[in-house]
Parts: structure tokens; C-alpha cells; sequence
């Protein structure tokens, strides 16, 4: 983009009409000229422009550069086709990015697009939301805050080796909060446990024969002696019979996850929650 007064003779014009943000657009406008060898071009976005008013000058104006370039992602079935008119009467380039994708779409589906504006925005602050919720499962993964309990949208509570982790990045990805809390006998569950909501509370649990293959797995690919405490059988068996001890007391749901695949679970999880609130 070389000047802010263009040749209107020399300059290729590429003017960028939306009805929302117009990024799109001007992404594509880019990735397009970018393909040729010239850097004598300009590109001007016009955002949130869906009415005949508004558009009516831009054409004209368009139509006085002798390179120009019209590209446009309303999706409005009416704008469209009057931008398509003009085209016509005002011996304009312009290229309709959304209306064929929605045409082919409509003839595949069976049924007519919404046709409103700015849903892909709608659809990245999702991707925002689940970003935070990933950050928080990995801020408050293994009890390192009570905090998190607080604030959280589910609470898991289990024995080691329960997949309460992968279970809350996986949760995560669904765009709850999840923080999750290792029940350990000599250490005392944090009073923000008891305090909790218990629809948001879930304990997981385990056959003791599934937890001690597990943990005999997980102290060998550590390089540690498997005959440590931690893979014993009996204290296996002490740790989950305090577990649901502890999960009665405070009243969750508990959901034996011995031969059940993270995303069961979670499904199971998702539906509780979404009959609860």
C-alpha cells in the first residue's frame, strides 16, 4: 500500500464490504493480490455496511478507479443481489465470497442458511472461552488452589490415578471449568469441598485390580521400584474406601470410571450438568 492519495489510474483499488467485521474478506482480498507481483495496491475495509445507503456510495466510488476490485461477504440474500446489479451497471469486478458456499450448501442440506452476520466471531469467542478454560483446569489441577473450587463449574474429586486430569482438559474443551481435588486419607479435604454445590461435585472412582495395574504401569515408566507404597493393594483398597467415604459425605454423583474411556465419562458428566442447570 503505497499512498494515501491513489492513482486512480495505476493503483490496483480493492475495496472490502461487510456486514460484520469484515476480516474475512480482507484475508481473502490479501491471500488473492499476494499471488501477483505488484505492490502498487491498496486495500480498504468497510465493516458492519449491509444497507443500500451505504453501499450505494462505495460502488460509485469504486467504479471510478480504472483497477478495482470489489469483494464482499454479506450474506444478506438482498444485499447481495443488489451489489450483483450494480456490478452490471457500474462495469464492476466483484466477487461474492459467501453467497456461492451458502448456495451449494442450501442444495446439499435441504434448508436455508440463517443468513445472519457475524457468526464466525460468535464461533472464536468460543475458541476464547475454551482457552480459559483450559488455562483454569491446568491452574487448578491437582487441588493446587481451593480457589479454584470456588470458582469452578465442576469439581472432580478422586484417588490418584483416576484420570481426573485428562477428564478436566477434556471438559475443558467443552468450555466448563474444572477443578479437581486428590482424596488422599492423611490429607484433609479443603473445607471449599464441603461448601460446594453438590450437583457440580463428581467422584471418580476405581477397582482397586484397574488402580494397582495402573500405578504399577505409571512407577515403571518413572524408573521406580513398583513395590512402593503407592502400588500396594492394601493401601489401594485404604485410599478408595476413604474416597467414597468422603464422596458420600459431601453428596456428589459418583461415577466408577474403571472401564470407562475419558470421553464416556465425560459425556456422563455433560449430561448431568445439563439436566442440572
Amino acid at each position: 500500500m503505497n499512498s494515501n492519495q491513489p492513482d486512480q489510474d495505476n493503483i490496483l483499488m480493492v475495496y472490502v464490504i461487510s456486514d460484520s467485521i469484515g476480516e474475512t474478506g480482507e484475508l481473502i482480498a490479501k491471500a488473492s493480490v499476494k499471488q501477483f507481483d505488484t505492490s502498487d495496491f491498496m486495500i480498504k475495509r468497510f465493516p458492519y455496511t449491509n444497507t443500500v445507503d451505504q453501499i450505494k456510495p462505495l460502488l460509485e466510488e469504486a467504479a471510478q478507479y480504472k483497477k478495482c476490485l470489489v469483494v464482499y461477504t454479506n450474506v444478506d440474500a438482498d444485499t447481495r443481489a443488489y451489489i450483483k446489479r450494480k456490478e452490471k451497471e457500474l462495469h464492476l469486478h466483484t466477487v461474492d465470497v459467501m453467497g456461492p458456499p451458502m448456495d451449494q450448501l442450501e442444495s446439499i442440506l435441504g434448508y436455508e442458511p440463517m443468513r445472519q452476520p457475524g457468526l464466525i466471531r460468535r464461533l472464536d469467542d468460543n475458541y476464547f472461552k475454551k482457552v480459559e478454560a483450559i488455562e483454569f483446569a491446568v491452574q487448578y489441577d491437582d487441588g493446587k488452589d481451593p480457589r479454584g473450587i470456588v470458582k469452578a463449574d465442576i469439581v472432580l474429586v478422586g484417588v490418584s490415578r483416576t484420570s481426573k486430569t485428562p477428564l478436566s482438559m477434556y471438559l475443558a474443551n467443552k468450555l466448563y471449568k474444572v477443578a479437581n481435588v486428590p482424596l488422599v486419607p492423611e490429607v484433609p479435604v479443603p473445607k471449599e469441598v464441603y461448601k460446594k454445590d453438590n450437583r457440580r461435585l463428581f467422584g471418580l472412582v476405581a477397582n482397586s485390580e484397574k488402580l494397582y495395574t495402573i500405578r504399577e504401569e505409571r512407577l515403571r515408566a518413572l524408573g521406580l521400584n513398583s513395590s512402593a507404597k503407592y502400588a500396594n493393594v492394601d493401601r489401594i483398597e485404604e485410599e478408595v474406601d476413604y474416597s467414597v467415604r468422603i464422596m458420600r459425605d459431601i453428596g456428589c454423583t459418583i461415577i466408577d470410571v474403571s472401564n470407562k474411556a475419558i470421553e464416556e465419562t465425560a459425556e456422563i458428566i455433560n449430561d448431568y450438568m445439563r439436566e442440572r442447570f
